[in-house]
């Protein structure tokens, strides 16, 4: 073969990779990156679709939700006195009815959020003591947050003390026992102490917009951002009851 039929073939070979080259199709761009968010709903479809469209966009595997039970999940026909663990007040009566919904397709609303791929915990104003009512709350409403867990799955059943607490906390089967303290501080302390990697964002429900306010403060000042909707179906019952 003569050298100038093989100058030819290479300039050939070099124009179609050239060619190939630049008709390759181009990369989307990714997601823009997420943003805090605070709003208020009464409807639990509301956190489960952006939730959803949430992990679409940045995957599930890096979503945490976050839900409480008291007034979010679950509810009592006994008027603004929900947690059936918490001391009773002078002149109080115990609570005698038992938990429900606070919509009648709670249930199915958190097993989509779970179908998802994303991680989906509690994290209750509950102490560690009440476990025991707590998870059987759960179970008689067709709530279990065990498969959703944030890792470690099993969860760390021991009781620890966050930098900070004034009293100790536990994590059990994707429910995350914070005995009424400060909800951001217990929430950091309790991934910190999960390891890397983070979350990318937390999206949060809850009654209390304390509680709400105190999650978006603390992780203002990391990497993780925070979708926070409070939960309002039930608010007179939340007002009625306190923090």
């Amino acid at each position: 073969m003569s050298h100038s039929i093989l100058r030819t073939m290479g300039v050939l070979l070099s124009l179609s990779i050239f060619a190939g080259c630049a008709q390759a199709p181009k990369e989307p761009p990714g997601p823009p990156p997420p943003q805090n968010l605070l709003g208020t709903t009464d409807e639990l479809q509301l956190v489960t679709e952006l939730s959803v469209n949430l992990a679409a966009q940045y995957g599930g595997e890096h979503i945490l939700v976050v839900l409480e039970i008291d007034n979010t999940l679950l509810t009592s026909d006994q008027g603004g006195y929900t947690n059936p663990c918490r001391p009773v007040k002078a002149g109080e009566e115990p609570l005698s009815s038992a938990m429900r919904p606070t919509q009648n397709d709670a249930a199915q609303q958190v097993r989509r959020i779970q179908e998802a791929g994303m991680k989906a915990i509690v994290v209750t104003s509950r102490a560690p003591d009440c476990r025991n009512q707590t998870f059987e709350d759960l179970r008689s409403n067709d709530l279990n947050f065990a498969a959703s867990a944030w890792r470690p799955a099993s969860g760390n059943p021991e009781q620890f003390l966050p930098n900070g607490a004034d009293r100790p906390v536990v994590y059990e089967e994707g429910v995350f026992f914070t005995d009424g303290q400060n909800k951001g501080q217990m929430l950091k302390a309790f991934l910190e102490k999960t390891g890397d990697p983070k979350p990318v964002l937390i999206v949060m429900a809850d009654s209390s917009k304390e509680d709400l306010n105190a999650v978006m403060k603390i992780f203002s000042w990391t990497d993780t951002k925070v979708h926070a909707w409070r939960y309002t179906r039930e608010q007179s019952i939340a007002v009625a009851s306190g923090p």
